[in-house]
């Protein structure tokens, strides 16, 4: 079976993928061949090398099993392999990530959950997973289940993030929040479950674990406009998900980009009463 070409959707991946294409090139250059001479021992096309070596392909596990055997070092191949698959690791399509459902999705990132301690969010869309409701998860969810034709496992899914909230309860962990307004007024899954979700999001913005920032609507963007939600989990890494597919970032120039993004949007954020404001002013939104 031919494998797929990964998808180098962050410059995290791509990064990694020029790493691994020049620790392979350095394989071929120290064992004295050229491009040629390795495709003609392994049996491939002349280009492949060139393809793989410019990381404008992405060699196969078994291609780096090959291209070291045929250099004379089999024993770099398990730590070559291992690049591969943490490149693979970066960017998951929904498709696979939610192949036999949502709950299994739900349950992969939560080990990443249990050990962070310091979670910065920001969210220009959807009130972020902490601070949902258990119907406004459910509204969520059972949109993706249509959208992506999901086998129906909603209401274990929807007990499984229910029971990962159990984070902003817990001491010794700090949660940052930033949401743009626009967030308060988009009512997923109608009026009433919105209003409920709104008057949960005023209850849980006083626990001592939550700081909840939110930029309003007039705030003047000219020095960082709304970008793509994100979390951060410590300086470990951060998650992204787009419409293609979930990006795990860990990098830490990278990871420094996004902490210096989310500093530059809490600035613009208004905290206590006035975020408790905008949240009100919400509410009484959906009744008009």
């Amino acid at each position: 079976m031919i494998k797929p070409i990964v998808p180098l959707s962050s410059s995290s991946a791509q990064h990694a993928a020029r790493v691994l294409a020049a620790r392979l090139r350095k394989v071929r250059t120290d064992a004295d061949m050229t491009g040629r001479d390795l495709a003609e021992l392994a049996g491939w096309h002349p280009s492949k090398v060139s393809r793989i070596e410019n990381a404008r392909r992405t060699p196969s596990t078994a291609d780096i099993r090959v291209w070291c055997a045929r250099c004379g070092v089999p024993d770099q191949t398990e730590d070559l392999v291992a690049s591969l698959e943490a490149i693979e690791g970066m960017f998951v399509e929904w498709r696979e990530m939610e192949r036999t459902g949502l709950k299994a999705a739900q349950e992969s990132v939560i080990p990443t959950w249990e050990r962070t301690r310091h979670f910065r969010i920001y969210s220009s869309q959807l009130i972020p997973g902490p601070l949902q409701t258990p119907m406004y998860i459910e509204a969520l969810l059972t949109s993706l289940m249509h959208r992506r034709r999901l086998p129906d496992d909603i209401e274990e899914a929807v007990q499984v993030r229910v029971d990962k909230q159990h984070i902003i309860h817990d001491g010794g962990r700090r949660i940052a929040v930033i949401l743009e307004e626009s967030v308060l007024r988009q009512p997923i899954g109608g009026v009433d479950i919105m209003a409920a979700q709104l008057g949960h999001l005023l209850s849980v913005s006083i626990l001592a674990s939550i700081s909840l920032g939110i930029i309003p609507l007039g705030a003047d963007r000219s020095t960082i406009w709304p970008t793509e939600g994100f979390f951060m989990f410590d300086e470990a890494e951060v998650t992204v998900e787009l419409v293609s597919g979930h990006l795990t970032i860990t990098q830490p120039h990278e990871i420094a980009m996004y902490g210096d993004v989310f500093t530059k949007l809490a600035e613009l954020a208004v905290y206590g009463k006035a975020a408790r404001s905008l949240i009100t002013s919400a509410v009484a939104a959906l009744d008009e």
